[in-house]
């Protein structure tokens, strides 16, 4: 990928985030991870003026305290955060969540996948698209990513 990259991952199951963690390191250990167990934590430390903002955060959907569809409205109701690409990263393959998230401003949609090698090459494509040249062209066919 050449220069690093700031990559930010919400959500609040531990053996999610270790093995997003464990999936990220084999991608590219250059890849510089944040993670935060709620979107409260992840608002919280957006909020603050003195950090680097990431490239792109995945977002869980189904959290306690704030949802990932709450968090995604909040986010993009920020114009400081415009540029921040947003995956949101569910178990969730409901059309109801899928369209909820398109119309509030996601980049893009992935259910989690059960397989390690299968995550590992969704995490390293959706990491690898040019996100100024794919947002121009974002429409529903490509929204819901499929391996």
């Amino acid at each position: 990928m050449g220069t690093s990259m700031y990559v930010f991952l919400v959500d609040d199951d531990q053996d999610d985030r270790e093995l997003f963690e464990e999936v990220i390191k084999g991608i590219d250990d250059s890849i510089d991870l944040l993670m935060f167990k709620n979107a409260l934590e992840l608002m919280e430390y957006l909020n603050r003026e003195d950090i680097s903002l990431p490239q792109i955060i995945f977002l869980d959907l189904n959290m306690p305290l704030i949802s990932g569809t709450e968090s995604l409205k909040q986010i993009r109701s920020n114009p400081r955060f415009m540029d921040i690409s947003i995956a949101i990263y569910s178990t969730s393959s409901l059309e109801k969540d899928i369209e909820e998230t398109f119309v509030n401003g996601a980049n893009i949609y992935i259910t989690k996948p059960n397989d390690f090698s299968i995550l590992k090459k969704t995490i390293k494509n959706v990491l690898n698209i040019n996100w100024q040249y794919f947002g121009s062209g974002m429409d529903r066919k490509n929204f819901f990513y499929h391996v």
